[in-house]
This record gives structure tokens, C-alpha cells and sequence, in this order.
């Protein structure tokens, strides 16, 4: 559970950052009015996110028969409101809601380069 625990706090990381770094780009670039939507739909993702820890956190301990039903329906319910409200953009929230992913892109090529660096490693070590 350990690198479970590691791997939530580096998403969470990696999420906020992405969030920091596109946010102030998205206000410099368009608007305020489409940096906050935006900063909306990346506030949802960090919901979400821990929606989903929660679940995968519990698929051991019970039987649960769905996995994401509730981050789902956060998901629902944050583009009925950008819909419906004149304010928000469709768009801006939804690609703040894929923040989350882009977390999770980052830290897969990172892990993907870190074992191909350490297997080239333990390949020239040989070698030697």
C-alpha cells in the first residue's frame, strides 16, 4: 500500500502543477473568464481523482461491484452545469477536467524512461 499511498501523492502532484502551469497560460492567452473555466473543470479532475483513489483503495478490502460511479457522475453533473450556465464554456472545463490525465501521461512516460534508463544501466554493467 505503501507505493499506492507514493503513487497517489505523485498524481496529486503532477495534477497541481499541470494545473499551475496552465492556468496562468490559459488567463494570459484568452481570458480570465476562460482560465477560470478552466480552473473549474481542473478543480473537478482533483475531485474526481480522489474519487477514484477512494474506490481503488477499497477494491481490496470489500467486493465492489462498479468502480467509478460517483466521479462519473461528477463528471455528468460538471457538464450539465457548463451547459447550461451561460458563463462556462464547454470546452475550457471539459479540457480542465482532462488535467487529471495529462497528470497521469507524465507519470507513465516518466516511468516507462526511469526502467528503460535502469535496464540500460544494469546492461552496460554487465557488459563490463
Amino acid at each position: 500500500m505503501a507505493e499506492y499511498y507514493q503513487l497517489q501523492r505523485t498524481l496529486y502532484t503532477y495534477t497541481l502543477v499541470l494545473i499551475g502551469i496552465v492556468f496562468p497560460t490559459v488567463w494570459y492567452f484568452y481570458s480570465l473568464n476562460t482560465a477560470l473555466n478552466y480552473l473549474i473543470g481542473a478543480i473537478v479532475s482533483v475531485v474526481y481523482l480522489r474519487f477514484l483513489a477512494k474506490d481503488v483503495e477499497r477494491l481490496g478490502q470489500q467486493q465492489q461491484k462498479r468502480l467509478g460511479g460517483k466521479g462519473l457522475g461528477i463528471f455528468v453533473i460538471l457538464m450539465l452545469v457548463a451547459s447550461k450556465w451561460q458563463q462556462l464554456g464547454i470546452l475550457p472545463v471539459f479540457l480542465g477536467f482532462l488535467t487529471f490525465k495529462g497528470a497521469i501521461i507524465i507519470y507513465t512516460l516518466q516511468s516507462v524512461f526511469l526502467l528503460s534508463q535502469q535496464s540500460d544501466e544494469e546492461a552496460a554493467s554487465i557488459g563490463d
